[in-house]
């Protein structure tokens, strides 16, 4: 039985660095950049370790803003 993967794609110009996703991540792979900020001015959310992201969703369910995108893929490991 394979295990799932997940990804997670963040439009950064519509981020706002809520930090809402960085809370919601059961597994702590969301955080701010710390050397880019938007249009806007806002430090966006980054994905740091996708190899551990299990594509729970938690993340996206949480945005305000429904800038963030998971996606999900069976590993066949």
């Amino acid at each position: 039985m394979g295990k799932i993967k997940g990804a997670i794609v963040v439009n950064t110009e519509r981020c706002k660095g809520c930090r809402l996703c960085e809370m919601a991540c059961p597994l702590h792979l969301i955080s701010m950049s710390r050397r880019a900020v938007n249009h806007k001015g806002y430090c966006y959310a980054e994905q740091h370790d996708a190899e551990l992201c299990n594509g729970c969703t938690s993340c996206a369910i949480v945005c305000p803003d429904g800038c963030i995108t998971v996606y999900r893929a069976k590993d066949n490991e």
